[in-house]
């Protein structure tokens, strides 16, 4: 497969041009990614007006996606997230409302993106919470939720893979969005692998109709390259007004570094990353028995991460610890668990080292409470209280207050009260269970 960017960004490099334009660094190498740095020179196309080099390696991802449409963000999902929210609005359907239906382990965009567009959301909570990473809905809850509105959501919004790695029912999910008129969008941040599984997992296969892809959480492309699919059953005004949705949110300097990457990527994609794949995943499957073998609790999540709960007395932030010390940084811990992501980029010897600094687990593993559902009632608008006057107190004398910006850690940066929302005891044990020691308040 072509690299129309890539290409371009080293014959530009190899004419030797004095760079009177944009960046500062004229080329010279300070980290040594600087040659191949630019701005929008002649040639060098436009991200959000591409007709060029950046529309043929868009073309060239949407084929391997098997979407309608695939943009590329250099400024992550959390852009994608925002544009889909705002296609999913202003593309709707007549007789739709302008709401989302959203499980609730969304990201802080997402609550960001209500702020800015300034829509009502209506919350799917699970059963049962064991983690704030997770919201498992499933089809029964939806249709219920879908039945009682007064009028069809523009969207339901899902996050799958959560950040547990575990997967929403998208086909059945879809089904049901569908036969209430209304759309599905995903938050894939964490799978854009999965269209490259056989068969595919990838959302976009299985039903939905806007997805957003975090391309360097899984695939080797630098930090910021994300996707926007839009997917071929969606209408033709989505597919259009795509790119003008993205640069309402992005930047009018995005990195050609990270699109460079993306436009690498599809090659690689192309020749022989499903093979690779498919080895990968198998070798994390044989860790997971290991670590089972070993005495450690391994949930089930995606097939790229590891997902071990913590037993009794030893947190998962201690096991995080433990393997810095053999060497391993791992993706995510809480008290609860502890997350590992790999990629075909992780070699044996990854493997053995985090084995070897895991070790065995002889420690029991006791039934856990579930943890309470902070379903804060609701004092005005997010968007409302995201611009009113706020300070920050101690998330102690937080209760009976209303939610400002939501205050989380990034990872997971999921809310556990969302702006707008008045503070319940059940918000104060999660700010308890999880180390949150302040939070914004409006005044």
């Amino acid at each position: 497969m072509d690299t129309p960017i890539y290409d371009f960004l080293r014959r530009y490099n190899g004419a030797d041009m004095a760079r009177f334009h944009m960046p500062g660094h004229k080329g010279k190498i300070f980290l040594g990614c600087e040659p191949l740095d630019i701005t929008e020179v002649h040639g060098a196309d436009a991200l959000y007006e591409a007709g060029g080099i950046i529309a043929q390696s868009e073309a060239n991802a949407a084929a391997l996606f098997g979407s309608r449409r695939t943009l590329f963000s250099t400024e992550g999902s959390s852009q994608c997230i925002r544009a889909m929210l705002h296609l999913a609005l202003t593309c709707r359907p007549a007789g739709t409302a302008p709401v989302i239906v959203a499980a609730r382990n969304v990201h802080k965009a997402f609550v960001y993106a209500a702020a800015l567009l300034d829509f009502e959301v209506a919350w799917l909570w699970p059963e049962e919470s064991r983690s704030l990473c997770g919201c498992p809905v499933s089809p029964e809850t939806l249709e219920k939720t879908l039945a009682s509105l007064s009028a069809p959501p523009a969207a339901v919004y899902l996050t799958s893979p959560d950040y547990l790695g575990g997967m929403a029912d998208i086909p059945a999910l879809a089904a049901v969005c569908h036969a209430h008129g209304t759309l599905l969008a995903v938050d894939n941040a964490h799978g854009a692998y999965l269209r490259f599984l056989s068969p595919s997992r990838h959302p976009l296969d299985l039903g939905a109709d806007l997805c957003c892809d975090s391309a360097h959480k899984t695939l080797p492309v630098l930090t910021g390259g994300a996707y926007l699919h839009v997917g071929k059953c969606a209408t033709e005004a989505m597919a259009e007004r795509a790119k003008s949705a993205l640069a309402l949110f992005g930047s009018t300097s995005p990195s050609y570094l990270t699109m460079a990457c993306l436009d690498l990527c599809n090659r690689y994609l192309a020749e022989d990353y499903p093979t690779r794949l498919t080895e990968a995943v198998q070798r994390l499957s044989a860790l997971r028995m290991t670590l089972t073998a070993r005495g450690w609790l391994v949930e089930n999540s995606d097939p790229l991460r590891l997902t071990v709960a913590a037993p009794a007395g030893l947190p998962g932030t201690a096991l995080a610890d433990r393997l810095r010390q053999g060497g391993v940084e791992c993706e995510y811990a809480d008290r609860d668990f502890l997350v590992l992501m790999a990629t075909p980029e992780n070699t044996p010897a990854d493997f053995d080292r985090l084995l070897a600094a895991l070790g065995e687990n002889h420690a029991p593993y006791a039934p856990s409470a579930p943890l309470p559902l902070a379903k804060g009632e609701r004092a005005c608008s997010i968007r409302e209280a995201l611009f009113a006057p706020q300070e920050t107190v101690s998330a102690e004398a937080s209760l009976g207050r209303i939610c400002g910006a939501p205050t989380v850690a990034c990872p997971p940066a999921i809310p556990i009260a969302v702006s707008g929302e008045v503070i319940g005891p059940e918000a104060l044990s999660l700010f308890r269970h999880y180390g949150v020691e302040t939070v914004d308040v409006l005044q």
